[in-house]
């Protein structure tokens, strides 16, 4: 069943994130085993770079249609290649509408991916809200099946100074709840002219149905990405390259060292330099 896959990968391949894991599995499971869903399926990745949104975006998506990220019915934007000129946006507004709506007709089981919402100029997102609400046919189209998955660095940096913060506090990570982070994700979404979703009736009208945050990576869960990487590049799993690796990226705060700036992203380029 493809519910358990996609639960075990999660929790096998997908490092340090069991807020992530939770969520996700929360989303999907309601989501599938209801035949007549009476919305789409709406979850806002948010996180800083490098601690798994793209990657676990990919997962879902892998696990829902056969083809992956390469199905006709998978649909991947990114606002520096789709929509780059702020001076077209009423251009880009159109082209969008029409182009979801042109799927949904096709296939109502679509799913559209938003990369990098916050270079997403504001205003152009809100062309997809009567897609996202409870209603029952937009444009003639019942679209009540489709998933939309937006990924930002927005909300990144109040994730990270949470997390610092119940650190200190000496709560562990396992223990960090959605209700520590939320507020925080709230506000930078609401708050920074640079969202995408900026002034966006998005968040009004409440249509997101799982925020889900990304925490920032400890130097062990680092270890573990590089682990992960030479495994499937088929090198040897060498302990000494795998610290030096791990030490080689750099961590904040100053003083503590705690968090991985970059996350893992950094760590498939750097093996090879030990290679």
């Amino acid at each position: 069943h493809f519910v358990s896959g996609l639960e075990f990968d999660l929790a096998t391949s997908l490092v340090g994130q069991p807020l992530v894991r939770q969520q996700v599995m929360k989303g999907v499971r309601e989501f599938l085993e209801n035949p007549n869903p009476e919305k789409p399926l709406v979850m806002s990745f948010h996180g800083s770079t490098g601690t798994g949104k793209t990657y676990v975006s990919s997962m879902l998506i892998r696990y829902l249609f056969q083809k992956g990220l390469q199905s006709p019915y998978v649909h991947h934007f990114s606002p520096i290649v789709h929509f780059p000129h702020a001076e077209q946006i009423e251009q880009y507004k159109e082209s969008l509408k029409h182009w979801i709506q042109g799927n949904l007709t096709n296939c109502g089981r679509s799913a559209f991916l938003f990369d990098e919402m916050d270079k997403m100029h504001p205003g152009l997102i809100d062309v997809i809200i009567p897609f996202l609400g409870p209603s029952w046919v937009v444009y003639g189209t019942n679209y009540r099946k489709a998933i939309f998955i937006f990924i930002s660095n927005a909300g990144g940096e109040q994730i990270n100074n949470v997390t610092l913060a119940l650190w200190h506090a000496r709560k562990d990570r396992e223990e960090i709840t959605l209700q520590d982070l939320e507020p925080a994700i709230s506000k930078a979404m609401f708050e920074n002219p640079q969202s995408g979703f900026w002034k966006s009736g998005i968040i009004n009208e409440h249509l997101i149905d799982f925020v889900v945050p990304f925490l920032p990576l400890k130097h062990h869960h680092v270890k573990q990405c590089v682990v992960s990487e030479l495994v499937q590049q088929g090198l040897e799993v060498r302990l000494g390259v795998v610290q030096e690796v791990a030490d080689s990226i750099p961590y904040f705060p100053e003083e503590e060292k705690l968090f991985s700036s970059t996350g893992c992203k950094t760590v498939a380029s750097r093996i090879s330099f030990f290679f």
